[in-house]
């Protein structure tokens, strides 16, 4: 899967969606929870013989609630699913923000 194929399945939650971050202007603000957010910190390739057999990227997905809402975590992870794609999770409470953070973490072939 390509990112730009990663990046539409996100769009199918009809949640706002941006790669790293969503860039503010006075005629642009930021988007009201929820929201999405993307990008590749890594890579996990599969390499043997010194060549890379698979290239596999590590994607992380952040949701930003203003409370837990369990409906729009299982409508993303059910997305996943049924792209087979995947994921892990961790949560954060981020105080300064008032916002949860739901982090999924993907590795896509």
């Amino acid at each position: 899967m390509k990112l730009i194929e990663f990046k539409q399945l996100l769009d199918q939650t009809g949640y706002p969606v941006a790669y790293f971050q969503f860039k503010t202007t006075e005629s642009t603000p930021a988007p009201s929870p929820p929201f999405l957010v993307y990008y590749t910190p890594s890579t996990s390739n599969f390499k043997a013989d010194n060549k890379v057999y698979s290239k596999i990227t590590n994607i992380t997905v952040e949701l930003y609630t203003n409370y837990k809402n369990l409906a729009i975590e299982q409508t993303l992870e059910s997305l996943f699913e049924a792209n087979d794609l995947a994921w892990e999770a961790d949560e954060v409470w981020i105080e300064s923000e008032q916002l949860f953070q739901r982090i999924y973490d993907i590795g896509v072939i």
